[in-house]
């Protein structure tokens, strides 16, 4: 017998299926009632793939039911098996009308806000009928998107180099880091200023660790000091932006964001003697994961307008 006739044997997705609903609603009854059949139904199912696999799949428990180390090894393959099929179900759709399709971006708001939503812009002029869903976060939050395919791909600022040997970074661009102002702020006119000139003044910063947080305190570091004392800690977009457009307070954000944001309009960057810092804009993706046709366009989307962004820098 043939290995994958012998799989066939053991199991099915169904029986796939219903052990992953258990272990999400964290009960045999409770997967009952989303699965909307009967608690025996469910209870079979398990003890039948158990049985196949020769395992213990579950630990039952007062606090409900948890996967044991086979188990979560067995989801963890279930997992990307659904995805595959997804995908394989997306990809027939697409061949059947190449503009329809959807694209599931994860990236932090700044790039949502600006290098992204330029690209969305261009995709959505040539293929109407591709839709894109946005998840926005930070580092870790990101990460587990990409993880359990939320998303199907990230585009991203790395705060250090990529060790996971699942995924596959492909570098965009250079992007540097502006300190920036309300047009009207008093420092917006000055010339040659210096880092240690702006301590004292009020700043709306980002937490110390998101990816401008980290570049940030390595540029204060260099000068001796740390966060600034009066800072309203912040990591929304919207409210930093409001803060700055209204009141007397100075922050830093991403060239890029004021390259493709309308929001540049009325902010002035400050004329520093010395740059904060850069840091790379990449795309990652999981590499054991077949990219579909509209998430390639996007992809090469993504690769014509990074161009710009690099013969603008230099």
């Amino acid at each position: 017998m043939q290995a994958n006739d012998s799989l066939g044997l053991r199991f099915n997705l169904r029986d796939l299926h219903i052990l992953m609903t258990v272990v999400q609603a964290g009960s045999m009854s409770k997967a009952a009632k989303v699965l909307n059949t009967v608690q025996p139904v469910v209870s079979r199912s398990i003890a039948e793939l158990e049985y196949a696999l020769g395992v213990r799949l579950l630990d039952r428990g007062r606090q409900g039911v948890k996967p044991t180390e086979y188990g979560r090894a067995l989801l963890d393959g279930g997992t990307a098996v659904s995805d595959d099929l997804r995908q394989t179900m997306k990809n027939i759709e697409f061949l059947t009308d190449p503009t329809v399709g959807n694209v599931r971006v994860g990236c932090n708001p700044f790039l949502a806000a600006s290098f992204v939503s330029a690209v969305v812009h261009r995709v959505a002029q040539q293929y109407p009928g591709i839709t894109f869903h946005f998840e926005t976060g930070y580092a870790v939050e990101l990460s587990n998107h990409l993880d359990e395919r939320n998303v199907d791909l990230l585009v991203t600022r790395p705060t250090r180099p990529i060790a996971d040997e699942r995924v596959a970074f492909e570098f965009l661009f250079e992007d540097s880091y502006s300190i920036v102002v309300g047009a009207q702020h008093p420092w917006a006119r000055r010339r040659s200023i210096e880092l240690a000139d702006l301590m004292d003044q009020q700043w709306v910063l980002p937490s110390p660790e998101n990816s401008t947080g980290a570049v940030l305190i390595e540029a204060f570091r260099k000068i001796g000091r740390g966060y600034p004392p009066k800072t309203v800690v912040v990591n929304l977009f919207a409210v930093r932006i409001s803060l700055l457009l209204t009141g007397p307070f100075i922050s830093v954000f991403p060239a890029s964001v004021l390259q493709f944001s309308a929001v540049g309009a009325g902010l002035k960057v400050l004329s520093m003697k010395r740059p904060l810092g850069r840091t790379q804009v990449g795309i990652l993706t999981l590499k054991n994961r077949a990219i579909r046709p509209p998430v390639q366009i996007f992809i090469d989307s993504c690769r014509q307008l990074a161009k710009q962004v690099t013969r603008r820098a230099t």
